[in-house]
C-alpha cells in the first residue's frame, strides 16, 4: 500500500465494534489503530471487571485486529466518568501500573474531565504522575459540557504538574478550543462524529485555517452512533475540497505516529512491510472465525 494511502486512527474503541468493522477499515487504508480505555455505558461494579477489560485491550483486541492486517495499540487509564466512583477508582489505580508497561501500550488515557468534579481532578492528577513515571504520552478527554473551561483546566493542570505539552494530545477539540491548544504547544485531536464533536466538513475548514501541524483526526467509534470509517471519509473529503496531500497525510497518519512514537512502543516498521495474516491462528484457544467460515489464506 502506498504510504500516502495509509491511515492511523489514534482513538477508536474497537471493543465496541464488530469484527467486520476491522475488515472494512483495512480496505479503507487503516494500517494501525490506538484504542483508549473507555467505559461500558453502565457502571462497572468491581475492580475485576476493569482487570478483564484492560487485559482484553492488550490481548484479544491486538489479536483480533491482526487477523485483518491491522496493528492494534492502546492507551491505559481510568476514564473521567468512572473516576467519580472513588471507592472503585482507588482499586483501579492499583491495577494501572500493572498494564501501562505492557507491550503495545503507547500512552496513559483517555483521562481528564467529564463533570469537572473534585474526584475527577484527583484521579486525573494521579494518572498524570503515572504517565511521568512510565515516560508515556498522555491522551486527554475534554468534557462535552463546558468544553472550553475543561480544556483550559486540563492544560493548566499539566503545566502545574510538569507534564510537557509535547507529551500530551488534547482530544475532542472544536473551533472554540483549537487556538489555545496549539498556542500552548499541545497536540490537538479532533473526533469526527455524526451528531456531536466535529463533522468532516468542519474539519476541512479547520485544516484550511490552522494547517496540519500537531493536528490529528480520529473516529472515536464506540457503542454509540459512530463511524469507524470516519477518518477515511474525511480524508476523501479533504482531497475533494483541495487540501494538499502533505497536510492530509499528516493529519490522518504521520502526526499521530510521531506523537505516540514517543512511547517507544509504536513504529512504522511494525506495518510498513505488511502485517502477516493467518486466520488459522488462535488466541488462548479462541479464533475470530465461526462455524463454516474458511480461514483467509496466510499472507503478508
Amino acid at each position: 500500500m502506498d504510504k500516502k494511502e495509509m491511515i492511523l486512527d489514534p482513538h477508536v474503541h474497537m471493543s465496541s465494534r464488530t469484527t467486520s468493522d476491522y475488515e472494512a477499515m483495512r480496505e479503507a487504508g487503516v494500517v494501525a489503530i490506538i484504542e483508549p480505555s473507555f467505559w461500558l455505558g453502565q457502571p462497572r461494579t468491581e475492580a475485576g471487571t476493569f482487570k478483564d477489560y484492560l487485559s482484553s485491550l492488550v490481548g484479544w483486541e491486538r489479536f483480533r485486529a491482526s487477523q485483518f492486517g491491522i496493528r492494534h495499540y492502546s492507551t491505559i487509564g481510568l476514564n473521567s466518568k468512572e473516576a467519580n466512583n472513588t471507592w472503585l477508582a482507588e482499586q483501579v489505580m492499583e491495577l494501572l501500573p500493572l498494564y501501562v508497561m505492557k507491550e503495545g501500550v503507547v500512552g496513559v488515557g483517555e483521562i481528564g474531565y467529564d463533570d469537572q468534579t473534585e474526584a475527577e481532578d484527583k484521579y486525573y492528577r494521579l494518572q498524570l504522575e503515572l504517565s511521568k513515571e512510565a515516560a508515556l504520552p498522555v491522551q486527554i478527554h475534554t468534557p462535552h459540557r463546558d468544553k472550553k473551561k475543561g480544556t483550559t483546566r486540563s492544560m493548566d493542570v499539566c503545566d502545574e504538574m510538569g507534564v510537557a505539552p509535547h507529551m500530551v494530545v488534547v482530544d475532542h477539540n472544536n473551533e472554540e478550543t483549537i487556538r489555545e491548544v496549539l498556542d500552548r504547544g499541545y497536540w490537538a485531536g479532533f473526533t469526527i462524529y455524526p451528531y456531536t464533536k466535529m463533522s468532516s466538513d468542519r474539519m476541512v475548514e479547520v485544516i484550511r485555517q490552522y494547517g496540519a501541524e500537531r493536528i490529528m483526526i480520529n473516529s472515536a467509534a464506540d457503542w454509540g452512533i459512530s463511524d469507524p470509517l470516519a477518518v477515511s471519509k474525511t480524508r476523501d473529503l479533504m482531497r475533494e475540497k483541495g487540501i494538499d496531500e502533505d497536510s492530509i497525510h499528516r493529519v490522518v497518519y504521520k502526526n499521530a505516529l510521531d506523537f505516540f512514537a514517543q512511547s517507544g512502543q509504536i513504529s512504522e516498521e511494525d506495518w510498513i512491510n505488511g502485517v502477516e495474516i493467518d486466520q488459522s491462528q488462535k488466541f488462548q484457544g479462541n479464533t475470530i472465525l465461526r462455524g463454516g467460515q474458511t480461514p483467509q489464506p496466510k499472507e503478508k
